[in-house]
């Protein structure tokens, strides 16, 4: 077999200088005729042999005519490794899918499908291409030809036509992966349609299919994707094949679009994160869908909800490999508001599933930060808990810290300031061992915050008490800043407010907080709008301004009372001094004078509900 490819090389060779090869495809077809299965190797080395040699030649030669010759020989040795080169990538490609379809052969016909999503899973170190794909497809429709079987046979075609359609689909719609970031910068669809649309309409009005572009329709609707499977009335496996393709695609295209961001990292970090989440969300509302599609037989329903189940655990999987993967969850900005529709309960089976620790650690991480956005501070504080021991297992110690600094968080809410410290004091040691600099800085932050918090429960707080608490709070709020992280300067600004209001610096107090607005507001922490209000009102009133204390006390009051803390009572209280002071018309007057302003704070109803609370304070006082 040597010989025989030294000879073919020699002839290519010869023939190209004597003309009778005139393209690269010509030696790529003679390739293709002259390799046999299993020889490659062979082959290569007797490539690399000849190109070997006739480089050391020409490398030695002085004579000027024959270094032309040897050039001319040189140039189409590479013509024929460049042929090699293809015959190599397409042979993989093709073995590749050969191999996809004797698994999908040789599984049981309920199981087919999965085998199916199993071989487009793009966490496989070989990862299928859109040049797999087609190859699998034709690979697909062959060995439906060659199935005796009519039921097998018509689901190999029905996969192979998926599968081509899905790609055909995409084609569609590639040019506009991301031209709707340019009509609108909003989020991800998860909001309503008129404010924040996504990609969602215009990928509708871009296809012609129409179990996509009613899929692509619910999204832009802000309705549960699962509607889309409890109405389908029978089975369209090519239909779905091809939505599993298209959505892989997209998804796969939005990723790599965000990652290459450079101007903006943080900004293409989250939205990749909340990309990873939406399709997640997404493929579990399907999954939960086809279990009460009542129309399709329970066969059919069992499968989809699977493939669906499968596909949303992938997108989990690729979301905690991320190197930067958001621990401290950045990625939720961009669904906080009205619109955003709860769905994290559908992604509690899918997790479920999750072999790999520190995988199933980092995701837990971040859904039980949802739920903390979610005001769901029970469920938070247990995910995190279970989160904080997978952690530990797996030696994930940037893990361990940020769950450190949630549960810390989360005490803080509950005010238990002295659990708050317990935590911050453990993750702000664990962060400083390891140079966690953004472990660090949450966890100064939370110390800080926690432990003048627990201070302020004495009636008398001195400016010795809270003067490493202040120092904490500085060092975080530096820390924080140099690393852009919004949060961790947002709770220092306010707790540094809190302090100096506690030491009767009002002055301070108020620096520090006019300072952490804009990241406050950047944020849209509610918990830390409430005591940002409430402090304000506290340092104007410490400062004899009146009328601004009784403004920032009623939004302090309101908010709050909407996160179910009761300190509401406390801001109430002081609205009542200072009502008292300026008269029972006071706050009628502010809410007069100020009203536009309120309602961009909280809505009209809200400032319909504050006089509302006042009477609700007084009648328990």
């Amino acid at each position: 077999m040597r010989d025989r490819y030294l000879t073919f090389i020699d002839q290519i060779i010869a023939d190209t200088l004597q003309g009778k090869i005139r393209s690269k495809e010509q030696v790529y077809r003679r390739l293709t005729q002259e390799l046999e299965a299993g020889t490659g190797e062979i082959f290569e080395r007797c490539l690399a042999e000849r190109t070997d040699d006739l480089n050391t030649r020409l490398a030695k030669e002085p004579n000027e005519l024959r270094q032309a010759k040897l050039t001319r020989q040189v140039r189409a040795l590479g013509t024929l490794a460049d042929a090699w080169a293809r015959w190599q990538t397409e042979y993989q490609v093709k073995s590749a899918s050969q191999r996809a379809v004797q698994a999908v052969l040789e599984a049981d016909p309920s199981d087919r499908l999965a085998i199916l999503i199993q071989t487009l899973d793009p966490n496989l170190p070989e990862s299928f291409t859109p040049t797999h794909i087609q190859s699998l497809s034709q690979a697909l429709q062959t060995a439906a030809e060659a199935e005796p079987e009519e039921t097998a046979a018509f689901e190999l075609r029905q996969m192979a036509a998926g599968l081509g359609q899905g790609l055909y689909s995409f084609a569609a719609l590639e040019g506009d992966i991301v031209s709707w970031l340019y009509d609108r910068p909003q989020a991800l669809g998860f909001g309503d349609s008129s404010q924040t649309p996504g990609p969602w309409q215009r990928w509708s009005e871009r296809v012609n299919r129409p179990l996509p572009r009613s899929l692509f329709d619910t999204q832009a609707q802000n309705q549960p994707a699962g509607t889309v499977a409890i109405a389908q009335l029978q089975l369209d496996l090519a239909a779905w094949v091809e939505v599993v393709v298209l959505m892989r695609s997209l998804h796969q295209g939005l990723i790599a679009w965000f990652d290459s961001q450079p101007y903006n990292l943080r900004a293409g970090k989250n939205l990749a994160g909340v990309t990873h989440l939406v399709f997640a969300l997404i493929w579990s509302e399907l999954s939960s869908g086809f279990r009460q599609a009542q129309h399709l037989s329970e066969g059919d329903r069992d499968r989809l909800a699977r493939g669906c189940f499968q596909i949303s655990l992938q997108i989990l999987r690729s979301f905690a490999q991320r190197d930067n993967f958001p621990l401290y969850g950045g990625v939720f900005a961009a669904f906080s508001g009205e619109g955003f529709r709860d769905t994290i309960r559908y992604l509690d089976q899918p997790l479920n599933a999750v072999e790999n620790v520190q995988e199933k650690a980092r995701i837990l991480t971040v859904l039980a930060d949802s739920q903390r956005w979610l005001n769901r501070h029970d469920r938070a504080r247990q995910l995190h808990q279970d989160a904080l021991a997978l952690a530990r297992e797996a030696s994930d110690r940037p893990c361990e810290i940020a769950n450190l600094c949630h549960l810390s968080r989360l005490s803080l809410h509950q005010a238990d300031y002295a659990s708050a410290v317990g935590d911050a004091q453990r993750a702000l040691i664990l962060a400083r061992q390891l140079g966690d600099r953004q472990g660090e800085a949450h966890a100064l932050a939370n110390l800080g915050f926690s432990q003048v918090m627990l201070a302020r429960q004495h009636e008398r707080v001195t400016a010795a008490q809270l003067e490493s608490s202040i120092q904490y709070l500085h060092q975080g709020q530096d820390l924080a800043a140099k690393l852009e992280d919004v949060h961790s300067q947002a709770l220092c600004w306010v707790g540094l407010g809190v302090a100096y209001v506690a030491i009767e610096q009002p002055a301070d107090a108020q620096q520090a907080l006019t300072s952490g607005r804009g990241v406050l507001q950047q944020l849209g922490d509610r918990d830390l709008i409430a005591l940002y209000y409430a402090s304000l009102a506290e340092a104007s009133y410490q400062r004899q301004q009146w009328e601004p204390a009784l403004y920032a006390g009623l939004l302090g009051m309101y908010w709050l009372e909407q996160r179910q803390n009761p300190a509401w009572r406390s801001a109430a209280a002081l609205v009542t001094i200072l009502q008292g002071k300026l008269g029972d018309e006071a706050v009628q007057n502010v809410l007069h004078d100020h009203r536009a302003d309120l309602i961009a704070q909280i809505g009209a109803d809200g400032v319909a509900h504050l006089p509302t609370l006042l009477d609700r304070y007084r009648a328990a006082e």
